[in-house]
């Protein structure tokens, strides 16, 4: 099969477009015809070598599957060959005690697809089918995909953790990013005041598309100053934080009292400074969301059957141009979802 991978870490010229021997299903498993495959940061982050988990190589990437069932392993049911299904990305082990608790994004043996596993850039990809959902009615491969690793941990992080109530002003970083593209129209659905952030102001009315209230260009300065300013000084009840170390003073900044900031990730460096005084004083929590559940997706897909909330794609390429793809989602040129059609 046709498959993008890398046998060495470093740039986005690592990636090679080659023939690979096509995966089987082996005892639990089922193998997917992949339809469609985003790209998510998740993807530079293994790539580059800057991931916690390092994968043997050479290496397939790619979290976020859709596509249809061709092989069924031994001692699997439930679903059929030719059945349109996604992937829920965060692969758990069912066993231990975090699973058993119900929380089997924090698993002590916990994968992502594409992080150890190999991922979906490429024909083909296996899977455990514990982890496989159906597509719902009216949803495509592409707008499938787009949601499966971003959106739930967006619902995750604002529905599970920061608990956001009707009434209540998030801040949510970077609208043009696949988790911030969600949280706003999360936000909105819940019934939040929705703040947000773009690199450009070009992409301000495409985040007011998406339901946002107010939208600030963070290229301009400390995005808390505008953030106080639209609030009254009083500050926002939640902030969806996901960049790390050059927003996280601002973030903090922005809170209002007994304020929670959510964080699920830190694309731009993992060191970050804590006011100990401001934290108790304030009463503000920090908490901390790793991806989503299954139970999450199916309330994302749920969601997009519906019309609650769109996939927002920037654009399809071919699996083949991959290596683009990347590049433009390093250089942040994208507002939503690339999503690589094999």
């Amino acid at each position: 099969m046709k498959a993008v991978t890398f046998h060495d870490y470093g740039g986005p010229e690592v990636l090679r477009y080659e023939d690979v021997p096509e995966p089987w299903a082996g005892p639990g498993e089922v193998l997917v015809r992949v339809r469609a495959c985003g790209v998510n940061r998740l993807d530079l982050l293994v790539r580059s070598g800057r991931s916690q988990a390092k994968p043997p190589l050479p290496h397939i990437g790619g979290s976020e599957v859709a596509g249809d069932i061709v092989e069924m392993g031994p001692g699997t049911s439930g679903f059929a060959p030719g059945q349109r299904v996604v992937i829920a990305p965060y692969i758990s082990d069912e066993r231990c005690e975090y699973c058993l608790a119900g929380h089997e994004t924090t698993c002590i043996r916990g994968d992502v697809l594409g992080l150890i596993s190999d991922g979906g850039y490429a024909e083909y990809v296996k899977a455990p089918i514990t982890h496989i959902l159906p597509i719902p009615d009216g949803v495509s491969y592409v707008e499938a995909a787009a949601s499966t690793l971003s959106a739930p941990t967006a619902w995750h992080m604002l529905i599970d953790k920061a608990k956001l109530q009707p009434g209540e002003t998030v801040l949510v970083l970077s609208a043009g990013s696949g988790v911030g593209s969600a949280a706003v129209q999360i936000a909105r659905l819940v019934g939040a005041k929705v703040i947000t952030t773009v690199g450009s102001d070009e992409k301000i009315r495409q985040a007011l598309d998406l339901g946002a209230d107010e939208v600030i260009n963070y290229t301009r300065g400390d995005f808390s100053v505008p953030v106080r300013r639209l609030t009254d000084k009083r500050g926002v009840d939640v902030v969806v934080e996901h960049v790390g170390t050059d927003t996280w003073d601002q973030s903090l900044n922005s809170l209002a009292r007994n304020g929670r900031l959510v964080t699920c990730g830190a694309t731009s460096g993992v060191a970050g400074t804590v006011d100990i005084y401001t934290i108790y004083a304030k009463q503000i929590e920090i908490l901390g969301s790793y991806g989503g559940s299954r139970g999450n997706l199916k309330q994302v897909l749920s969601a997009l059957a519906h019309g609650d909330i769109r996939a927002v794609i920037h654009e399809e390429m071919p699996l083949a141009d991959a290596r683009r793809a990347q590049e433009m989602v390093e250089r942040r040129e994208q507002f939503g979802k690339i999503v690589l059609v094999p």
